[in-house]
């Protein structure tokens, strides 16, 4: 026999022996297993490794022995969470309580309880069944132990305690745990252990829990019987039951055990303060007690927390209002009202006081029934004045005695709005945006962006997309540069700024204008004016109020046979020749005859008067068509509605074609063609043309948005309409509107005494503006201009007209005859 094991005890060897017999048993074998579902009290081992006996043994002085694995066990506290989802009561909604709607009475507020928005989710204070047990947790019946030991004897298992409290290890026995607290739970089964095996290592925890039956009773949101986690306490049992109703107590909740009370709970102290030292862990068969709410007050006004509070005896006003951080920032100090109930006042029991929020009035002590008002502090600012407007800084700005219009605007540069420098920086830092300024579709936008891979001039890709060179065009920088100029900065209004000062004797606001030019710039002390508290100073622009045109930016567009075309500024009072001789004069081929002067004023002007035009035909053709409905029948009305659905259709197409059409806002110059051709060299002369070069031109005033083309000389004219010839005919001097007719042949359907011709300055001359005393066909035609032939309205033929004519008079003539002869007749 080995020499360790002579030393040792009769009783050892004789368990050795015997697990070593074991060991080599499969009946023995199969009880540790892992996997075995143990029934309670009983274990649930795990296998052990070696099957020789000699194995279970360990080699002299040497502990070989590993230590076994416990199963794992994923749904470790699965079951306790469960079981707390499964008895979850969703919440009942109450009727608001009678103090509620007194309150609201008076205050026109549905106050809710202080503190009960927090049992709307009783889940989220739940004790988490799989957290680890505190040291003082005492073991009692359904708590699991999960035992392993190595060492002289390899052994891992959990264990139920039974009803009585105990469990029963192989080979070592029956042990009685109940009472044991979690910190003694190693000592206590190594020393029941040692008593069978030595040169062993033991170590317990503790598994699932046992549950806990509690009762809740009294004023409770939801009273009943409540299965929790044997690691609950007061607090998580009140929030598993909803907490108290609306007529429960949250400052006396009492625990009960065996007749006794073991604590009195106010739940302020836990909500406000985070205070649990009231709480006390709870043991099975423990009665919760809710009882009815004590002396209530609301709490409204100027604050976060309003609610319904319930008083203390003695508690104050500091008390109630320290439940939610104390006296608010924007509650007045100065005064609060209290409504209060006496009793005493038969007649009139509610009484209203003022209170000033001082350590007097916070130490006011609180009754049952008041309603305590936080009023809002007042929002004027004592020492502000506001700049606002066109400024780079609209906001309110500290006021001092002596303060002027110069502290607050000292220079220019304070009147310039950060939208100037944010448009200016995306003129290159944001394409899309350029583009879109530039008066692209964001399709159109897309396209040329994707595009750019492709052609290397950007106006070329431009023109692909859209399919017009005058869509490229656009694209360029220049295209778009008096909008993006007129766009980019706010035009100030220099002769008129505005502070409005409230005049506290008359209670109503002044408005005190200023030369802003002058008190800024100039620096004029008439106009730098002396600020008050509470003044108000708006700066205005031409976006606010219409400048006069002299004052406006106006921007005019030149272009075409000009020395120096671009966009002009231009000057106060300017004229069209003017402007032509800054420009630096025309070029020798200019042709100022067909001078083609636009305005944004004009176009928009002529677009709404053909719009209009559209609404008044589309208005005549509806009532048209109903009036021939209601007054053709029988044979007739299906032929006139054949008759009248061609017309509509006709009409419908005619109101379709000008709603296509755009007005261009040209203006006609009306140039004396006469002169225009005497001074021939108008078009011929060199460049930087004098100012009597311009003499024939009206002296227009211009306006902001004008754009001038001054074309090449065309040496054609052409004519349109019903002609079997439409192509353009080479202009030559002297020639006349009726050798365009001869040149034009008008077709048959053609209607020549309708022929009028547009001149190239824009201007419509016709036939009845020829007079008697001059022909229509002998007036000379100028370069550019255009002979419009339009189509016969009435293509009857003179056979059809004729014939029609005989048959009408026949028909009357007959009738004549007919009505005679009934005449003659009644007289004989």
């Amino acid at each position: 026999m080995p020499q360790h094991l002579q030393s040792a005890p009769r009783h050892t060897l004789f368990a050795l022996a015997m697990l070593a017999c074991l060991s080599c048993s499969l009946p023995a074998a199969a009880q540790f297993q892992a996997g075995t579902v143990p029934q309670a009290g009983m274990t649930q081992p795990s296998a052990i490794p070696a099957t020789d006996p000699a194995a279970a043994l360990p080699a002299a002085g040497v502990n070989t022995a590993v230590k076994p694995a416990l199963p794992v066990r994923p749904d470790l506290g699965a079951a306790d969470a469960d079981r707390l989802l499964s008895q979850a009561r969703p919440r009942k909604a109450q009727a608001p309580s009678q103090f509620q709607r007194f309150v609201q009475e008076s205050t026109g507020r549905l106050l809710p309880h202080f503190g009960a928005d927090l049992f709307d989710n009783p889940q989220a204070y739940a004790t988490d069944a799989a957290a680890p047990a505190p040291a003082e947790y005492v073991l009692g019946q359904g708590d699991e132990v999960r035992i392993q030991i190595w060492g002289a004897v390899d052994y891992a298992g959990t264990h139920t305690l039974d009803r009585n409290g105990q469990i029963s290890l192989p080979k070592i026995g029956t042990l009685n745990l109940a009472g044991v607290q979690v910190k003694d739970l190693e000592a206590a089964l190594r020393k029941h252990v040692a008593t069978v095996f030595n040169n062993v290592t033991l170590t317990a925890s503790l598994g699932k829990l046992r549950g806990i039956t509690v009762y809740v009773v009294g004023q409770a949101q939801q009273p009943g019987t409540y299965n929790l986690n044997s690691l609950s306490t007061l607090i998580n049992a009140v929030f598993a039951s909803g907490g108290p109703g609306v007529n429960g107590s949250m400052r006396g909740i009492q625990l009960k055990r065996a007749g006794k009370t073991v604590t009195t709970l106010d739940l302020y102290d836990f909500i406000a303060q985070g205070d649990k030292s009231k709480d006390a862990r709870l043991q099975p068969g423990d009665v919760i007690m809710i009882p009815p709410a004590g002396p209530r007050m609301a709490l409204t006004g100027a604050t976060d927390h309003g609610a319904i509070y319930e008083v203390k005896p003695g508690q104050t006003v500091q008390d109630i209002l320290a439940l939610g951080g104390g006296v608010p920032a924007l509650a007045s100090a100065q005064k609060a009202l209290v409504e209060r109930i006496d009793p005493a006042q038969a007649a009139a029991p509610r009484q209203v006081q003022n209170l000033v929020l001082n350590a007097q009035g916070l130490a006011q002590p609180l009754q049952d029934g008041d309603v305590l008002t936080l009023l809002p502090i007042s929002p004027a600012f004592g020492n502000a004045v506001t700049l606002q407007g066109t400024v780079a800084q609209p906001l309110r700005n500290a006021w001092f005695p002596g303060m002027r219009v110069q502290d607050l605007i000292p220079d220019r540069e304070a009147l310039i709005t950060p939208e100037y420098y944010r448009r200016k920086n995306q003129l290159v830092q944001n394409r899309s945006v350029t583009l879109k300024a530039q008066g692209l579709t964001p399709a159109q936008i897309q396209a040329i962006e994707k595009a750019q891979q492709l052609p290397e001039n950007l106006a070329l890709a431009t023109e692909i997309i859209t399919g017009t060179a005058e869509a490229g065009a656009q694209s360029r920088a220049g295209s778009n540069v008096s909008e993006r100029v007129r766009g980019m900065v706010d035009q100030i209004n220099w002769d008129y700024a505005l502070i409005e000062r409230l005049n506290k004797a008359e209670l109503r606001t002044e408005l005190i204008p200023f030369n802003l030019g002058k008190a800024v710039v100039q620096k004029d002390p008439a106009h730098n004016l002396l600020l008050q508290s509470g003044d108000v100073i708006t700066i205005m622009s031409s976006n606010d109020l219409q400048l006069p045109s002299d004052r406006k930016t106006r921007l005019v567009r030149v272009e075409g046979e000009v020395a120096a075309p671009g966009v002009y500024q231009a000057r106060p009072g300017e004229t069209l020749p003017q402007l032509l001789l800054r420009a630096g004069g025309v070029m020798p081929q200019a042709y100022l005859y067909g001078l083609e002067f636009t305005r944004e004023s004009v176009r928009k002007q002529q677009q709404e008067n053909l719009d209009q035009v559209i609404r008044r035909l589309e208005n005549q053709a509806q009532s048209a068509a109903a009036s021939l409905a209601a007054n053709l029948t029988g044979e007739r009305a299906a032929q006139a509605q054949i008759l009248q659905q061609q017309q509509q259709q006709q009409q419908q197409s005619q109101i379709a074609r000008l709603k296509a059409l755009k007005s261009k806002g040209r203006v006609a110059l009306e140039l004396d063609p006469a002169a225009g051709e005497s001074a021939k060299p108008i078009h011929l002369r060199s460049a930087r043309g004098k100012a009597a070069d311009f003499e024939q031109l009206p002296d227009l005033p211009l306006e902001d948005g004008d754009a001038i083309l001054v074309p090449s000389l065309p040496m054609f004219v052409s004519a349109v309409g019903s002609v079997s010839n439409e192509n353009v005919m080479i202009y030559k001097t002297g020639k006349t509107v009726g050798e365009v007719i001869k040149s034009a042949s008008p077709t048959d359907e053609a209607d020549p005494s309708e022929a009028f011709l547009l001149r190239a300055d824009g201007s419509v001359f016709s036939r009845r503006a020829a007079g008697f005393f001059n022909s229509f066909e002998s007036t000379k035609v100028m370069p550019g201009d255009t002979l419009i032939v339009p189509a016969r309205v009435d293509r009857e033929s003179g056979y059809n007209f004729l014939v029609r004519a005989l048959r009408d008079w026949t028909q009357i003539f007959s009738n004549l005859g007919i009505g005679a002869a009934a005449i003659k007749t009644l007289k004989n």
